[in-house]
């Protein structure tokens, strides 16, 4: 593949940027209130802005990663089925032990709320489209825990695989992507299971369920964009670790997994909407039992592909600065 100069590159990026700022300020939502929708163009903008100004910047510590991402791509696939294996050998059930846990999890959920607190599940979306608290729930966890799952084991990968991080030839850029590759085997699992029970209370799949693979795509990228930044740090200040086990506990409370968004005010729902993972949660029910495609909701788009980019640059740069020090830390 022939190499892209620096020059072309930035002009590249820029031109996308600046046709993606157009189209936000040419588009119009005519049900939209006049004074939202302009704090909506003017932040995503800024943040255009911003991406634009950091990747110009800094350019060379920016696309080192995709470059090596892509060079390595065959040895991440094998390193990533290596790794989903080697996590349960020696087990006489194997990977089944993967799948058990989504499936205990709804069983726990179905008995409590099916059964022991009924009243609780007749209504649970509280938009126009009513759906039974359960299928409801379950559309929430499929991508929470695929996050959480993801995170955890993509923030310690440089530790777990020190040996590696030692070796000056190898690629370590490549290690947190194997973890959040062998976390997208399980979240494949899950995303089944949550099929079935949407078709068990009457929502069968559509062309609308093709978005599971976008939403999968944007969590994937979001959590690798993510990853550069705990990888890196951790190394340094280990108890980063607890501190984003307590912001998984916290988190999946602030993000409408348990809870409808829509029985919120509008101004409500724009704040609970900063939280970039809101946009995938509720794309997983639009896509499992809704009736919405993503571009539909177009500011929810633009702004967490603009801050996916944003946290993906920052991760870039953080990961090239630190990993000179990683070998001697550890």
């Amino acid at each position: 593949m022939k190499k892209i100069t620096k020059k072309t590159g930035i002009a590249i990026f820029t031109a996308l940027m600046v046709i993606l700022a157009a189209v936000i300020l040419l588009y119009h939502n005519p049900l939209a209130d006049p004074a939202d929708e302009l704090l909506k163009k003017s932040i995503a903008c800024v943040l255009i802005a911003a991406a634009i100004a950091a990747f110009i910047v800094l350019y060379d510590k920016i696309t080192v990663l995709p470059v090596e991402l892509y060079q390595n791509r065959h040895l991440i696939w094998k390193l990533a089925k290596s790794d989903f294996k080697k996590r349960y050998a020696g087990s006489y059930m194997g990977a089944f032990w993967a799948l058990v846990q989504p499936v205990v999890t709804v069983a726990l959920y179905y008995v409590v709320f099916e059964i022991l607190l009924p009243n609780r599940q007749q209504i649970a979306s509280g938009g126009a489209l009513d759906v039974p608290f359960v299928p409801f729930l379950v559309a929430g966890l499929v991508p929470w825990f695929y996050f959480s799952e993801a995170l955890t084991s993509a923030m310690t990968a440089l530790l777990e695989y020190n040996y590696l991080v030692k070796k000056v030839v190898f690629k370590i850029s490549v290690l947190p992507i194997i973890k959040i590759i062998a976390a997208t085997f399980i979240h494949a699992f899950f995303v089944l299971v949550a099929l079935v029970i949407a078709c068990l209370y009457g929502y069968y799949p559509s062309l609308y369920t093709l978005q599971v693979f976008y939403y999968s795509a944007c969590m994937f990228i979001f959590v690798l964009a993510l990853s550069y930044t705990t990888c890196s740090v951790v190394i340094f200040f280990r108890d980063l670790q607890s501190i984003v086990n307590i912001f998984l506990q916290v988190g999946m409370w602030a993000t409408p997994i348990l809870w409808p968004i829509a029985q919120f005010p509008q101004k409500v729902q724009m704040f609970v909407k900063i939280n970039p993972l809101v946009y995938i949660v509720e794309g997983y029910r639009s896509a499992i039992y809704g009736r919405q495609w993503f571009w539909e909701d177009f500011y929810s788009t633009v702004y967490f592909w603009v801050i996916t980019v944003v946290l993906f640059i920052l991760g870039a740069v953080i990961f090239k600065r630190l990993k000179v020090h990683f070998a001697d830390i550890m």
